[in-house]
């Protein structure tokens, strides 16, 4: 992995990093996990090692994939039968971060990513991140794998983990137009999950969702935005999806 500079001119802001502002048609706000980073076996490897810990049962990624769901308490809810108590979500939460941690250094970003990333912002479009992954550990990880250029913004979680990644789209897209042309009837949010698309509704943008990350097919297509098995067929969806 290399690490590059910040761009020049860069916006800065508290709540998150910002690495240049360019002006745009189309705006695409990438999710990270499970989209741009290709980490689903660490996800399951690190959810059964911690469900192990708990003495719960192992988990396959398809019946992942078909329980799955955003507030994660509710997930585990599915599988226990029940919601875990506060105290119990902390431990399962610590537990599972601690797990993750071990094995996302081994992930790769998602094939062709790299590239796809490289040519929107080449065309002249923009593009952000935005992550329910922690703000203080994202950063340097997108950096790390030598990205961030290709950015205007980059925003993790603030708080805590679990709830849905709405309100903090909120503060993501109100920070992009603070800085510049950046509004989200231009904006399509590409992700993997079912959140993704209820937090691009929540800001009236609009979403693409990608197959390779934690939920099924089945349960992304209930949602009634467009499903993609690849993110260069998200990309060219996205382009249409505002004209």
């Amino acid at each position: 992995m290399r690490r590059s500079e910040r761009s020049a001119g860069a916006l800065s802001d508290p709540a998150g990093t910002v690495f240049g502002m360019g002006k745009q048609s189309t705006h695409l706000v990438w999710d990270w996990n499970g989209t741009i980073l290709d980490d689903i076996q660490a996800v399951i490897g690190a959810t059964n090692a911690a469900f192990a810990e708990m003495g719960l049962e192992p988990i396959t990624l398809d019946r992942y994939r078909e329980l799955y769901c955003v507030p994660v308490p509710v997930f585990y809810e599915r599988l226990m039968g029940r919601l875990p108590t506060d105290a119990e979500w902390v431990v399962m939460d610590e537990c599972f971060h601690r797990h993750y941690i071990a094995r996302r250094a081994v992930c790769g970003l998602t094939a062709g990513v790299r590239e796809l990333l490289a040519r929107w912002r080449l065309d002249g479009g923009s593009q952000s991140l935005l992550s329910m992954y922690g703000h203080e550990e994202l950063v340097p990880v997108v950096r790390g794998y030598g990205i961030e250029e290709h950015f205007v913004r980059v925003d993790g979680r603030t708080g805590p983990s679990g709830g849905s990644k709405a309100e903090h789209m909120e503060r993501h897209l109100a920070a992009l137009a603070a800085g510049g042309a950046i509004s989200a009837e231009r904006t399509v949010v590409i992700g993997d999950a079912v959140d993704d698309a209820v937090a691009a509704a929540h800001v009236g943008a609009r979403a693409v969702l990608y197959t390779g990350g934690s939920h099924s097919r089945k349960s992304l297509e209930a949602v009634g935005v467009p499903v993609v098995d690849t993110l260069g067929e998200a990309v060219d969806m996205a382009r249409g999806l505002v004209g």
